[in-house]
């Protein structure tokens, strides 16, 4: 019986040793602002930033972060569309990925962020995207016009409203939420 107990022990404490540094094979860390990585699970902001590099290309983007480091990533292409406003080097970036399990990095969403900035117009909208996080509403009598922006979590956000960028091209944006999909067409 002693050694039956002695036997359930050992196997118990081999158990315990072997399993305290194992890692999942399929955990995916998000790279987020300041390259800081952190679990996809976190509630923050896992948008990246930074300038298109020269190195990129049609399914791979070479992103310079503010922190001055150069990231690789894989474009994902499951998802129709993740590139959003075109690559061109010296463009401002907003970028969702996450780093493999074989240490690649995968972006998800791509934000071309200079192609997002400009005048917007639709029927009841007119407003301007700025730098900085502002939006100029050229329309006065409207009840509750945008005066901020950030993209978060790969997200257009707008004082308080969330899109989805289903569409951003030199002369056309389709923002989407649970209200609809919105139209516009870029004024010159």
């Amino acid at each position: 019986m002693k050694k039956l107990l002695t036997i359930v022990v050992v196997l118990a404490a081999l158990t315990l040793v072997g399993c305290k540094n194992s890692k999942k094979a399929n955990t995916h860390v998000v790279v987020g602002e300041n390259n800081t990585k952190t679990d996809s699970a976190d509630d923050g902001d896992s948008t990246l930033y930074g300038v298109c590099g020269d190195g990129s290309a049609m399914h791979t983007l070479q992103l310079i972060t503010d922190a001055g480091d150069t990231i690789d990533y894989l474009i994902d292409d499951s998802k129709a569309d993740p590139v959003q406003g075109g690559l061109m080097a010296g463009d401002r970036m907003a970028v969702v990925g996450y780093k493999d399990a074989n240490g690649e990095y995968t972006a998800t969403s791509i934000i071309n962020l200079t192609t997002l900035l400009g005048k917007w117009v639709s029927l009841d909208k007119n407003f301007e995207i700025q730098e900085g996080g502002t939006v100029k509403c050229y329309i006065k009598e409207e009840t509750n016009p945008w005066t901020s922006w950030k993209i978060y979590n790969g997200k257009l956000v707008l004082n308080r409203d969330t899109f989805t960028i289903d569409n951003l091209g030199a002369d056309s944006l389709y923002l989407e939420n649970n209200e609809g999909i919105f139209t516009f067409k870029r004024e010159k």
